[in-house]
């Protein structure tokens, strides 16, 4: 955090080479590091809002339009959605949303425990703390590892266990050193590739797809289309994210799947329609062409 002339706190988030992003900061609510990051709750303009280490991951304003363009997708394009693992994604939303579609078994595996808390305990959405010890106890469908993600998934495997939907969210990958950078890796991938049902779908943030900050889509695209026979790619048009799809079979047309498949979704999405699924598949010119 930074001072300015006017008085008040900020966070400066960096966006691309010689780039940032400034946040006043109305009233800090909870600030921290935990044992992996900088976590800081408070009031922004886009109302209460996370930030770790000084990435903007979630605000009360936007944080449906992006949670929805991550899930929703995914939950259209697989042939069913049963049994759900979410690595990351502290607050819990995508969760929610699994269960409303008909998930019975959501794994949500989370290394960061004290951020988890605080998401529930100061977020106005996800989680609540009581929702976090039911699912910490498996008491509900949602059961809460808070463990590594890397070393689930590894044992997943090993397991035979099956999933219809592999979320991964997280911050974005980083271009020098990050513990999570792993769980972006083609490793990682082929590893979430190995553990989906028929028909099931691997669904990652993969990064924003403006021309100056698109190295990591780019960068996911590549991978994405290395390890899986379908990618699917959805550019969310009222947020700054995209988010990929893969499937272990063919699809000839994922969008016509999606929204074929949505009238008789479990979960209701708010800001994405038959329009938005046509206009949002198809990946910048610069992603499918690097």
């Amino acid at each position: 955090m930074s001072d300015f002339d006017d008085g008040a706190r900020w966070i400066t988030e960096p966006l691309a080479e010689g780039m940032v992003r400034r946040w006043r900061m109305d009233d800090v609510i909870w600030e921290g590091d935990t044992a992996f990051q900088h976590v800081v709750i408070g009031k922004t303009a886009q109302g209460v809002s996370l930030f770790c280490d000084n990435d903007r991951q979630s605000t009360e304003f936007s944080q449906l339009t992006y949670h929805e363009a991550l899930m929703v997708p995914g939950l259209l394009l697989a042939d069913k959605v049963d049994r759900v693992l979410v690595v990351g994604s502290s607050e819990g939303v995508v969760c929610h949303m699994a269960v409303a579609a008909g998930a019975s078994r959501v794994d949500h595996v989370d290394i960061d425990e004290e951020c988890v808390r605080a998401c529930a305990q100061h977020l106005p959405y996800g989680y609540t703390p009581d929702e976090v010890n039911a699912a910490v106890a498996g008491d509900g469908p949602v059961k809460l590892h808070l463990t590594d993600g890397w070393q689930f998934l590894v044992d997943a495997v090993a397991a035979g266990e099956e999933y219809d939907i592999v979320l991964v969210d997280l911050p974005d990958e980083r271009e020098e050193d990050a513990q999570h950078n792993r769980l972006y890796g083609e490793e990682f991938l082929r590893m979430a590739r190995s553990v989906l049902a028929p028909g099931g779908v691997v669904i990652c943030q993969a990064g924003c797809q403006t021309m100056w900050r698109n190295t990591t889509l780019i960068r996911s695209w590549q991978r994405f289309s290395e390890v899986f026979d379908t990618v699917a790619y959805y550019g969310s048009d009222e947020h700054e994210w995209a988010y990929l799809f893969g499937r272990a079979d063919v699809v000839a047309d994922p969008t016509a799947k999606m929204i074929s498949a949505l009238p008789g979704c479990g979960y209701r999405p708010e800001s994405i329609d038959a329009e938005a699924l046509r206009g949002n598949t198809v990946p910048p010119f610069l992603v499918r062409n690097a």
